[in-house]
């Protein structure tokens, strides 16, 4: 039993392949920490379901983040990084919300991307290998969401 133990260990440790994960090579993922209290005036629209915003913090992502409210719950949110994912950052790849759609698009090549899932809705039909949005980790206490890569 003890050398069964020792040999799962062992294959727990050793057996996933490092290099198999799907990074992005255009996105640098900084670690932040970005707390939005939604009692204030300037994230309100957040506590109603399916609205989204943009913050364009310094502190918060690449260049800045996407939050949307996507269930009638409290915390049904995601949040995601407002630089397209299929370019490296540059004057035009910072997306724009379109809170009507709850999607962002990209100004460089027209790429529309929903906020629910982070999907690129208009894939290149040419086979171009192409990136979903980077998507980031949220935790809601209270009435503050703490959006952490």
């Amino acid at each position: 039993m003890r050398s069964y133990l020792i040999l799962l260990v062992f294959l727990l440790l050793f057996a996933c392949d490092k290099n198999t994960t799907n990074r992005n090579p255009y996105l640098q993922e900084f670690s932040f920490r970005f707390d939005i209290n939604t009692s204030l005036p300037l994230y309100s629209n957040l506590t109603n379901e399916g609205s989204a915003i943009y913050i364009g913090n310094e502190e918060a992502g690449t260049r800045g983040i996407f939050v949307i409210k996507t269930l009638a719950s409290f915390s049904g949110y995601r949040a995601f990084e407002a630089s397209c994912p299929n370019h490296v950052p540059n004057s035009c790849s910072t997306m724009t919300l379109d809170t009507s759609r709850n999607s962002v698009s990209c100004s460089c090549e027209a790429y529309n991307y929903t906020l629910f899932t982070g999907q690129l809705l208009n894939a290149p039909e040419d086979g171009t290998r192409f990136y979903n949005m980077l998507e980031y980790r949220v935790n809601v206490s209270g009435g503050v969401i703490s959006v952490t890569n």
